[in-house]
């Protein structure tokens, strides 16, 4: 399809895919399209993100929701924190089968999984959460969320591509993985220093890049609307899971604990 040409659209009511993906703001091989075809583009930009963060606000209100609960029982807190690790074994593998599986789902399918994962990681949070005074909880959440909204925006708008920054950032979840596993021998209060700074600063650099790879998707469009749906709860998780693990990781440095 022609750069200038505008995009079709499908029985599903979803715009078409155009033929040249690497015609996306903020990626290298940017071509040149017309102002009313740039406007649309960035119309369908803004829809899909809208899409994308509402999703990523279901997904942290349940998260919130699940946990509070946690912190209210003393009975459900015991029954959750005995099971603490083969949550966060469940967890580990409902992700990684969500992220692989996705656009296999339907868009029903992937949302519910998204909202149960969620859920799960409710409970978890609520287990780590209560191990700090609540002032010092909310203040952190404050400044997660600040600082999401930032690196959010950056990604929005710069017009750096970020594609580069990515798998760097990608590469550095692992070696923050292994520095965890290896600190649970070590013990060392330097090192989880360390790996609570790194993991916050990495978590950060993802949100603006994914940001930016999700609005270039949406920037492009989606052959049906189903698969547009699939996309925005794909986003939707990343966000999610870049929103929380900063959140965890600041409030490791910043956090009273009781």
């Amino acid at each position: 399809m022609d750069t200038q040409q505008r995009p079709q659209r499908t029985e599903a009511g979803a715009w078409s895919r155009p033929a040249a993906p690497s015609q996306v703001p903020g990626t290298a091989g940017l071509g040149q399209v017309g102002n009313v075809e740039h406007g649309r583009r960035s119309e369908m930009a803004v829809t899909f993100m809208n899409h994308v963060f509402g999703w990523m606000a279901a997904g942290l209100a349940l998260s919130g929701a699940v946990a509070w609960v946690v912190m209210s029982s003393a009975a459900i807190f015991q029954a959750v924190a005995g099971l603490y690790i083969p949550l966060i074994i469940a967890e580990l593998v409902m992700v990684f089968v969500l992220s692989a599986r996705l656009s296999k789902m339907s868009a029903g399918a992937a949302a519910a999984m998204f909202l149960a994962y969620a859920a799960l990681n409710g409970l978890t949070l609520g287990v780590i959460v209560a191990m700090y005074t609540g002032a010092s909880v909310a203040r952190v959440f404050f400044i997660t969320a600040g600082s999401f909204g930032a690196m959010a925006a950056i990604g929005a708008v710069t017009k750096k591509d970020l594609t580069g920054m990515g798998s760097f950032l990608m590469m550095g979840v692992i070696a923050i993985l292994i520095a965890m596993v290896v600190n649970l021998f070590l013990a060392s209060s330097a090192l989880d220093w360390a790996i609570s700074v790194i993991g916050a600063l990495i978590f950060a650099g993802l949100t603006a890049y994914d940001v930016q790879k999700f609005k270039a998707a949406g920037y492009m469009g989606f052959k049906t609307k189903r698969e547009a749906s699939q996309w925005a709860i794909r986003g939707a998780l990343n966000l999610y899971l870049d929103f929380i693990n900063m959140f965890i990781f600041l409030l490791r440095l910043f956090g009273d604990r009781r």
